[in-house]
């Protein structure tokens, strides 16, 4: 279990600090962050105050003999709210690195800058990983590639060479992993789709 983590954490070798708090914003009134604006329409010759709302979801129970996995879709819930932010620093890290790696030309400076950040990065989030399931790695391979565009594996491949990405990709498959897993909204990862959605609106 411990080797899959080290691929995850590998990944992570991409990501920046999160949490950071940007210093120089400040309220600079009394309105609440968040508000709505109410407009006027008329309808019929009445005129009545009216307000967009988003779009609500809703789960009904399954009337058929199959009952709905209710149990396993809020495990997917629990799930996905604990990976679902390591995502976005991977992909956020990716940026950044690329641009970093454009200003250096010389080959051997770059590979030092790489080590450097993979054992920042190692030293800052090898116990989250550590903590992660099975389940979350999956499930966080996933969330790379639908932040990314890339497979991990694609990303070991480009920053690692083939031969670390076919490595990583055997350790990851002997615990039922797949470092090539694409990720597919409208298909078999419909449902996590669904909920990534709602944890961005803030819903979940």
């Amino acid at each position: 279990m411990r080797s899959l983590f080290s691929i995850l954490l590998f990944l992570l070798f991409f990501s920046r600090a999160s949490g950071q708090v940007d210093s120089t914003k400040h309220l600079i009134d009394t309105l609440p962050e968040n508000f709505y604006l109410l407009r006027t329409i008329t309808r019929d010759g009445v005129a009545l105050p009216e307000i967009e709302i988003k779009e609500v979801y809703i789960v009904g129970r399954a009337r058929s003999a199959r009952k709905f996995p209710y149990a396993r879709y809020q495990r997917l819930i629990y799930n996905l709210k604990k990976v679902y932010p390591y995502a976005l620093i991977v992909r956020g890290r990716l940026y950044e690195v690329n641009m970093k790696l454009t200003d250096i030309t010389d080959e051997k400076e770059r590979k030092k800058y790489l080590r450097q950040v993979e054992k920042d990065v190692f030293g800052e989030y090898e116990d989250d990983m550590l903590d992660m399931t099975i389940t979350q790695g999956r499930l966080l391979i996933k969330l790379i590639d639908r932040e990314t565009q890339n497979t991990s594996y694609e990303l070991i491949q480009q920053y690692r060479g083939s031969f670390s990405a076919s490595f990583w990709q055997f350790i990851a498959r002997i615990f039922g992993a797949d470092l090539k897993a694409e990720y597919d909204p409208l298909g078999e990862d419909a449902l996590m789709e669904r909920i990534v959605q709602e944890i961005e609106m803030g819903r979940l």
